[in-house]
């Protein structure tokens, strides 16, 4: 097979570019590793910022964004038994929209299909050859068959897990990480959410966050220690704590429901310098992690392959190399500036010491300040909807 971008990994990063390429007049083929129905179910964040909206709506993906997306102007913090609502678009102009990562994905392949793109499941990218010529190769296993693609450049777009990344010879790629002391249980229930925007609860037992996908199904996690089992949390316990953590505000209760999905997902930091080695570009998770508290999972993904489609135009269509060439100094200018605020976020809101006095008068003094100071208020607000330039 012979494509000019090969791209790996079906996620948001990869069919997002594809579909860029593709407005460009550019040819792709994705190769990804699951099955069509497993990336279209496949729970992950729900959170766009107001940047990644205007690209949907820019490159004709919002239909279905419109009528099913909740626009949500506004957080609110919890703690020492008060709320108080950060009015993001009345600080900032701007908004986020609540609308689950995986309708993205169907989107994105329902209009890839639609316009007769190439999107290959269940083909399992196992090699990538030649990244520093003019003609790589992604050997791939599909169908029991080993296959080959053939292409000008690769977009390696698979996650922490996939090959990609490691098909970069050792001694080029820089890692910094962090690894947090907790871990986030997430819970899917089919109840009727008890709020109208997000709620990020400060509590001396742990972090809790209400979050929401539609009018019928609440999102809603828990810290918990990283080594906990998901069998030790039955239902019942559950919402025992997340009762304890979140009914802080006098006459207000939460919504329960039957739980449909239940996970424990570490907290980690990670990024990796630089994104991109000869013929080879990396975008996504692939390349970067941040722990969810900042909402910016997603997002970063959607901002480095809108990057990513713009140099592969310019280079294409007027045989430019610069965009390309900086494609890494560029993204990683928004990636850190991501890193730090979700870093920044989840310090203020979780118990990171257990007993540690210090460190719990200065996260109420940061959230006091928070809601206090229009200056500290608008920072957050900007962050946490989305930078426009960074």
């Amino acid at each position: 097979m012979r494509t000019q971008v090969g791209i790996v990994g079906a996620g948001p990063a990869g069919l997002m570019l594809s579909h860029l390429l593709h407005l460009h007049g550019i040819e792709s083929v994705v190769l990804e590793c699951r099955s069509r129905e497993y990336v279209e179910q496949r729970v992950r964040a729900g959170v766009l910022e107001q940047g990644s909206v205007d690209l949907l709506h820019r490159t004709g993906l919002a239909d279905r964004l419109l009528r099913e997306g909740m626009r949500h102007e506004g957080i609110e913090l919890r703690f020492d038994g008060e709320s108080h609502r950060v009015p993001m678009t009345e600080l900032t102009g701007r908004a986020i929209t609540v609308y689950g990562q995986q309708e993205v994905v169907k989107d994105l392949i329902a209009a890839r299909l639609a316009a007769g793109g190439s999107v290959l499941f269940e083909a399992d990218a196992v090699r990538l050859d030649g990244l520093d010529s003019d003609s790589p190769v992604i050997h791939f296993r599909r169908d029991g068959r080993d296959e080959e693609l053939h292409c000008d450049f690769v977009a390696g777009c698979d996650g922490f897990h996939g090959v990609s990344r490691g098909a970069v010879p050792d001694g080029v790629l820089r890692t910094y990480e962090r690894t947090y002391p907790f871990a986030w249980l997430g819970v899917l229930a089919a109840a009727p959410p008890a709020v109208d925007e997000l709620v990020y609860a400060n509590h001396e037992r742990g972090f809790a966050l209400y979050s929401l996908r539609s009018p019928e199904i609440s999102r809603l996690y828990l810290q918990v220690d990283p080594d906990e089992e998901i069998a030790a949390w039955p239902d019942e316990r559950i919402w025992a704590e997340l009762r304890t953590r979140l009914e802080t505000v006098p006459g207000w209760s939460l919504n329960e429901g039957p739980v449909l999905e239940k996970s424990i997902t570490p907290m980690r930091s990670f990024v990796v310098e630089p994104m991109q080695w000869q013929r080879l570009f990396l975008a996504g998770d692939a390349v970067h992690i941040v722990p969810p508290t900042g909402a910016k999972g997603m997002n970063l993904a959607l901002a480095d392959v809108a990057l990513l489609g713009d140099a592969f135009a310019a280079w294409y269509g007027q045989q430019r190399a610069d965009l390309l060439e900086n494609y890494s100094t560029t993204a990683l200018r928004r990636v850190w500036r991501a890193q730090h605020f979700s870093w920044w976020m989840t310090s203020m809101l979780h118990r990171l010491e257990k007993d540690d006095p210090y460190e719990t008068k200065l996260q109420a003094a940061t959230l006091r300040y928070a809601v206090s100071s229009p200056a500290y208020a608008t920072s957050l607000a900007e962050n946490y909807v989305g930078l426009p330039e960074v």
